[in-house]
């Protein structure tokens, strides 16, 4: 349950990738069906100057918070991530994460915990953020399936997915048409399961994901509202 927060979650695969990442901000409720307790989370994406982009991640219950934060920058088609942030609080021990990606020494230096970590980096690893935005990226491109190489903790580790179909999802924002995408896990190794849906027609913004923990909780967040490029988010009425 405590992992499944992290996850709450723009674009054509064209040249000028800048001119088509769209700022968003979306609301969403969050439910876990074992337990009495639902609560909220908030995503956005704002450019800051130039070529640099923030993503922002807030989530509050009644028990527990947390708050997740990158920076980014675009050089042509890729996503070259800067900072990464993490700090979440109750739901038992707190956590805090720093990473700094230093592009001219080729290094991610920062601490998970308390303990200092460092890597190697190399042109595509992404930090646990802005994975999610190399999906949604992906997903719009019309890829079926897609890896990727992530900074989790004091280790990289390889995120696989796959496009599962295409789903209208209910919201309260209205029906909305969606891309439906299941993280590809190895099911001697992990009972873990993950779902998400992406808005066709609004910049495949995350607008649900299901999620099955190892000792079978099942958490779920669902688009209460959003805006893409400033524009509300709007599904059918039937």
């Amino acid at each position: 349950m405590r992992r499944a927060l992290l996850l709450a979650l723009a674009l054509l695969s064209l040249p000028a990738l800048a001119d088509t990442l769209k700022p968003f901000s979306a609301s969403y409720t969050a439910d876990w069906k074992q337990v009495p307790i639902s609560g909220t989370a908030e995503r956005s994406l704002q450019r800051l100057d130039g070529d640099r982009w923030q993503l922002s991640f807030e989530a509050s219950m009644l028990v527990a918070s947390l708050t997740e934060q990158s920076t980014f920058r675009l050089d042509n088609d890729a996503f070259l991530p800067l900072t990464y942030r993490y700090e979440r609080s109750g739901l038992g021990k707190g956590k805090e994460v720093e990473q700094d990606f230093d592009w001219s020494t080729k290094q991610v230096l920062g601490n998970d915990r308390g303990t200092a970590v460092r890597f190697p980096l190399n042109r595509g690893l992404q930090d646990k953020s802005t994975y999610q935005l190399v999906l949604q990226h992906d997903v719009a491109a019309g890829k079926k399936s897609m890896s990727y190489q992530v900074v989790d903790g004091d280790e990289i580790e390889v995120y696989d997915f796959r496009v599962l179909g295409e789903e209208a999802v209910r919201t309260k924002a209205g029906l909305i048409d969606a891309i439906k995408v299941e993280r590809v896990r190895d099911p001697t190794q992990s009972k873990r399961k993950t779902i998400l849906w992406f808005a066709k027609d609004w910049g495949h913004l995350l607008v649900r994901l299901h999620q099955v923990e190892k000792d079978g909780k099942e958490y779920q967040i669902m688009l209460k509202d959003g805006t893409v490029e400033g524009k509300p988010v709007q599904g059918r009425r039937d």
